[in-house]
């Protein structure tokens, strides 16, 4: 095992949905992998014992395909501890410590609303549990820009930055690290990724799904808390972002952060909010909602490899499919020798990160026959349908061993919020749009002139 794993895995909220639908599976694949070995120790109240937890973990596993009953799914289950308590009282902490024993390095997972971070990390600190700990905390982190800087004042106050790990699921997403080897391992590609080259990019995130039972959440969120600061500013951020130096990838958490922080803040004149027809009738949605369920703005980006190219980003619920795309749109040829009628072919670098992953070019190719006609061709040099790892495996496996660059840092959360905060609430007007539809027609209005939105197929 690496010098800098852990000696216990705490979990506070271990008996709610993230862990029944994510942790306990990606915990089998973390033991499996060889990653695993220490104890894992469950914190909540739920009036269960050991045998309780035990059994809801493997529930949890049945439930995903996995075997609870051999191999690496017994073994993870062998892990788990488990303290029953009040996150307000400090006897559950001094359980909880006993449950520890003698290790001294330990990686504290809250799956837990941020409203009771403070009081877990006052919790662990009040037991000498805190000194040389890591700890993973879930979005959102925060709802706007103050309550971001209040939230990392709060953290700041028990645990060192370089001991917080924030997490953005999206980051551990297989898909995004087809991004990274693509533009990185090939020499071709990089240089092209310049304003002189490159004459727009866009991302779109597209479901074809609604909010469902999710109401009450979503109607207190909406699509810009919920994708666009967080999930589609991570993605921006990994396409358009300088390559690290010969420090390594340890340097990407830094040209992340410095690509976010040169992003103007938006304006209403550059945001487009949208709300699907049907949703005030969603059950615990207000029946004169104004909670968006598309955004689609238009960014800048104030430095000097992507000065004045136009970036632009949508999401959106109830579109045609459930696909998200990064499209990269080349400058066309500076002179037309072959006549080519309208529409003209395109060349273009598309990145997809969802559900399925690809990596596509897309090229003029001459058009069979007598005459010198281009016509538009893809070349698909990467794609995969699976992933070798879930990315909660990944992500938990990260912070295991003290790596951050699967997480957000304080100022990366920051600067997004900065690029976001102007369009908060009802400051753009909420158009209207079917269900089964790439969002209001309004949208259109941010491209370019000439430029049209690369739709993601099925």
């Amino acid at each position: 095992m690496a010098t800098d794993r852990v000696d216990a895995l705490v979990i506070f909220g271990a008996t709610g949905d993230l862990a029944k639908l994510e942790t306990f599976p990606a915990l089998v694949g973390l033991v499996e992998r060889g990653v695993l070995e220490v104890p894992v120790i469950g914190v909540a109240r739920s009036g269960w014992d050991l045998e309780g937890f035990r059994d809801y973990a493997a529930q949890s596993l049945r439930r995903n395909g996995l075997d609870p009953d051999s191999g690496p799914g017994r073994d993870m289950l062998g892990l788990l501890r488990y303290v029953d308590g009040d996150l307000g009282d400090p006897a559950t902490y001094e359980a909880m410590s006993r449950e520890i024993g003698e290790g001294s390095r330990i990686l504290y997972y809250l799956e837990v609303p941020p409203a009771l971070f403070a009081r877990i990390a006052e919790g662990i600190s009040g037991v000498g549990r805190a000194a040389g700990a890591r700890v993973m905390v879930e979005k959102p982190f925060g709802t706007d820009l103050r309550s971001a800087q209040a939230l990392n004042e709060t953290m700041l106050k028990y645990f060192p930055e370089d001991a917080i790990y924030r997490v953005d699921h999206w980051l551990g997403l297989d898909p995004l690290n087809d991004v990274l080897v693509a533009r990185f391992a090939n020499s071709m590609i990089e240089p092209l990724l310049t304003r002189d080259h490159v004459e727009s990019i866009q991302i779109t995130m597209a479901e074809a799904f609604d909010v469902a039972d999710r109401g009450r959440f979503y109607d207190r969120t909406g699509a810009t808390r919920d994708v666009v600061q967080n999930h589609m500013l991570q993605v921006l951020a990994t396409v358009v972002a300088d390559p690290p130096d010969g420090s390594g990838l340890l340097s990407w958490v830094d040209a992340k952060a410095r690509v976010l922080s040169a992003i103007r803040p938006l304006t209403p004149e550059h945001t487009v909010r949208g709300q699907y027809e049907g949703y005030r009738e969603v059950a615990g949605v207000d029946p004169v909602s104004t909670t968006e369920t598309f955004t689609a703005v238009r960014l800048q980006l104030d430095s000097w490899r992507w000065a004045g190219v136009p970036i632009l980003i949508r999401a959106g619920k109830t579109m045609p499919v459930t696909a998200t795309e990064v499209s990269i749109r080349f400058r066309p040829v500076p002179l037309d020798l072959f006549d080519v009628p309208s529409p003209r072919p395109v060349n273009a670098l598309r990145f997809r990160i969802w559900p399925t992953a690809a990596v596509v070019l897309s090229l003029a190719g001459k058009k069979p026959g007598i005459r010198r006609e281009p016509q538009q061709q893809e070349l698909v040099f990467a794609e995969h349908p699976g992933e070798d790892a879930r990315p909660y495996d990944r992500l938990i496996g990260a912070a295991l061993d003290g790596n951050r660059v699967l997480f957000a840092r304080q100022d990366t959360v920051e600067a997004a919020w900065r690029v976001v905060d102007p369009i908060l609430g009802d400051v753009v007007p909420l158009q209207r749009y079917p269900r089964g539809t790439w969002g209001p027609k309004e949208a259109d209005d941010l491209l370019p002139e000439g430029d049209t939105w690369h739709d993601p197929t099925g």
